[in-house]
């Protein structure tokens, strides 16, 4: 009797799934998955087998290699819907550039517990105004002022690396740059330097676990449901980490509050342009929003939550940044010497004024290299939107909802855009290289409404450091291109340290 009901029940669960897929199969989204190439598409279980049980590295190497396999945006069929891949521009324009397909997708809600409804995560109403509040603090006019913490940061670094410049130790540069990159963003973020607080090295501790176990729920499909994260134990650990992390934001936000409304009782400290221009505390993000919150546009917790954000999205991304391109300098000796010799031509070292944004500006060549290294190592090689109302690709029609990947890393080799695509090569951005291409072929901090609204101090950040860098000492090469094992992470990580060797100038 009892195999009976369990055979019973048995059946009628499958039958139940059968019926659910054959009429998943009747859709826009099935029709759409059919015109597209992807692996087979098993019954019930779709793509489901192509992405279980494995870790980061196999992750990254399988979005890879269907890049390669397939030549062209492709697709996965999950769960009765189909998920759109993107590696060629003619999809990661119709999505890019729609003020309709704005929507980050589920994954994004994973990051929730760190940064909120913050500016990344923020979709709608929400989102506009939030980015409304913060575009003034990364006006152009305002990049004078992180300016300073950048060379400050930055000789903290370089005098960090004569220590090991001797031209025969192998130097990891992951460390290293990461911490500059954290206690830069804190300053200028926050207005506070990271070591001056007992909290920091807890606060630095604690922002790496937390990205970790984010990372972990976000390659783990069967841990997307709520009840299944907690139930297994994983909620837990989460929560006891991001109390110091939401603790000592939360202390410094009151402690820059009662600063900042101590400034707006003297003369002439209540207008916005004092704030960013007249104020002799230095200026910080956090006081942008701490004006919005005079004016009732924000509340405490929405800083917090774009604190955390500028935090969380503002140091990994940039460490990845410089340090690819420090790896890419020293094994291309040409290149490096060619952007020496631009810094000797056009920075007068013998000034005792210090430099200025224009100074970096009249740059060209360390601009082209700062580019092209984003092209083969975007810091942020994933981005997934989920479409707003149907998106339509040369005929084909993809319901709304469609879960979108943007794979940057695999758009950034289309041969079609950029020629022998693996090849280091700064002069594909030449004014008259460039502007042949589609302008969304290449979108290292995404593109269209949806942009990073940063970038322009993240290039600063970027040329600061590498300047430094480059002044004081020879890069020659330890790790090579082809020994980077990379594990699919929310920034571009690499699983094997990244080492150089220096000489000093």
């Amino acid at each position: 009797m009892l195999l009976a009901v369990l055979v019973f029940v048995l059946g009628s669960c499958i039958a139940i799934l059968l019926v659910r897929d054959y009429r998943s199969k009747q859709t826009d989204g099935y029709r759409a998955a059919l015109r597209y190439p992807g692996g087979t598409i098993v019954p019930v279980f779709g793509s489901l087998f192509e992405l279980l049980f494995k870790n980061p590295v196999q992750t990254f190497a399988y979005a890879r290699a269907n890049a390669t396999r397939y030549g062209a945006s492709y697709r996965q069929w999950i769960d009765g819907s189909v998920i759109l891949n993107v590696t060629r521009v003619q999809e990661a324009e119709k999505i890019l550039s729609s003020t309709q397909h704005t929507r980050k997708s589920i994954l994004y809600r994973f990051l929730y517990p760190l940064m909120g409804d913050g500016l990344l995560c923020s979709k709608g109403a929400k989102w506009q105004q939030r980015r409304r509040i913060l575009t003034p603090a990364f006006h152009f006019n305002i990049l004078p002022k992180f300016l300073t913490i950048f060379q400050e940061e930055s000789e903290q670094l370089v005098r960090r690396l004569d220590r090991l410049a001797d031209g025969v130790q192998d130097v990891v540069l992951q460390p290293i740059v990461t911490s500059f990159a954290l206690h830069t963003i804190c300053e200028t973020a926050m207005g506070v330097k990271l070591d001056a607080y007992r909290e920091a090295d807890e606060y630095k501790q604690k922002v790496y676990e937390v990205g970790e176990m984010l990372v972990h729920r976000t390659m783990s499909p069967w841990l997307y449901s709520d009840r299944v994260y907690r139930l297994l134990g994983y909620e837990g650990p989460l929560s006891k980490s991001l109390k110091p992390i939401h603790h000592f934001t939360r202390s410094i936000i009151r402690q820059r509050r009662e600063t900042f409304q101590s400034a707006q009782l003297t003369a002439d400290s209540t207008t916005e342009e004092n704030m960013y221009f007249g104020s002799k505390q230095r200026y910080a993000m956090l006081d942008t929003l701490l004006a919005a919150e005079a004016k009732q546009q924000i509340d405490e917790e929405g800083i917090r939550e774009e604190v955390d954000t500028f935090m969380f999205e503002g140091h990994d991304t940039t460490a990845a940044a410089i340090m690819f391109t420090l790896i890419l300098l020293a094994i291309e000796q040409d290149i490096q010497e060619r952007c020496y010799g631009e810094l000797q031509e056009v920075l007068d070292r013998s000034s005792s004024e210090p430099r200025s944004v224009q100074d970096y500006q009249n740059l060209p060549y360390l601009d082209r290299v700062i580019k092209e290294s984003l092209r083969l190592y975007p810091p942020v090689a994933f981005i997934s939107r989920a479409t707003t109302g149907e998106l339509v690709v040369d005929g084909t029609i993809f319901p709304h909802n469609t879960m979108s990947h943007i794979h940057i890393y695999d758009l950034h080799r289309d041969p079609v855009q950029f020629p022998d695509p693996e090849r280091f090569d700064p002069d594909r951005f030449l004014p008259e290289v460039a502007e042949k291409r589609n302008p969304y072929a290449y979108v290292p901090f995404s593109a269209g409404p949806r942009n990073c609204i940063g970038q322009k101090f993240a290039q600063l950040e970027m040329k600061t450091v590498l300047v430094a860098v480059l002044e004081r000492f020879r890069l020659k090469p330890v790790t090579r291109r082809e020994e980077i094992v990379f594990m699919a992470d929310l920034v571009l990580r690499a699983k094997t340290p990244l080492k150089v060797r220096l000489e000093r100038r």
